[in-house]
């Protein structure tokens, strides 16, 4: 099973969502998506799965939501994709995709939805 999880490693919940994946016994393609940004095709396919708006997938807690005024209602979704793309910060995380579908795993349970393999039981 093919399964992707854009990821930050300095956040709890996408570290909490990477061990949930891990858990049910697969291995993920692991994109480090503040090095590695999707491109705003990718970012529209990513947001099409998910079948949430745009502002859904901003971040707001970090300081070029407030800088640029993100809070505002005058800009578009592309100028917000774009300043998506200009500081991957925004985008909020962890995404994960499998052929059970896409999800903003937030909090970290939601990977479950899509997830074919049980958790693993600790012993």
């Amino acid at each position: 099973m093919s399964i992707t999880i854009y990821h930050n490693p300095d956040c709890g919940t996408s570290r909490n969502t990477l061990a949930l994946i891990r858990n049910s016994g697969a291995e993920p393609t692991i994109i480090y998506y503040l090095e590695t940004p999707p491109s705003g095709d990718e970012l529209r396919q990513l947001l099409a799965a998910m079948g949430i708006p745009v502002r859904a997938l901003l971040r707001q807690n970090v300081e070029p939501y407030d800088v640029l005024g993100l809070a505002e209602d005058r800009f578009t979704d592309d100028q917000i994709i774009e300043f998506m793309l200009q500081h991957p910060i925004l985008i909020n995380r962890p995404i994960v995709t499998t052929p059970q579908g896409t999800r903003l795993c937030r909090p970290s349970e939601v990977v479950l939805e899509i997830l074919t393999a049980p958790q693993k039981a600790h012993s």
